[in-house]
């Protein structure tokens, strides 16, 4: 798992990138306050770029607050959970 503080919180330049990066499915999704998902995996490598609010992210290593211009790398079959008490909006890919 790679965290970057990227500072880049403009969605069409954060949909650039990762294009560009060869990441495709590439969306925003957006979660409320009290949002939770509990412990699952992806198949593919997966990233998240926090654009507005906050997100915890916990693995098997331990938690990490994810905030605006936040990018999240994380490998295929990391287990891994999410929460957020804010609400969070972020861009999402997947690449093989």
């Amino acid at each position: 798992m790679k965290v970057e503080k990227t500072g880049i919180t403009d969605i069409n330049k954060i949909k650039e990138i990762l294009r560009k990066e060869g990441y495709v499915d590439i969306f925003t999704w957006c979660d409320e306050s009290g949002s939770f998902y509990d412990w699952h995996i992806h198949p593919y490598m997966e990233v998240r770029w926090v654009y507005e609010g906050e997100i915890i992210m916990g693995t098997e290593d331990g938690e990490i607050v994810l905030k605006a211009g936040d990018r999240l790398d994380l490998p295929a079959g990391t287990r891994h959970w999410a929460k957020t008490e804010t609400g969070v909006c972020y861009v999402c890919g997947s690449k093989k």
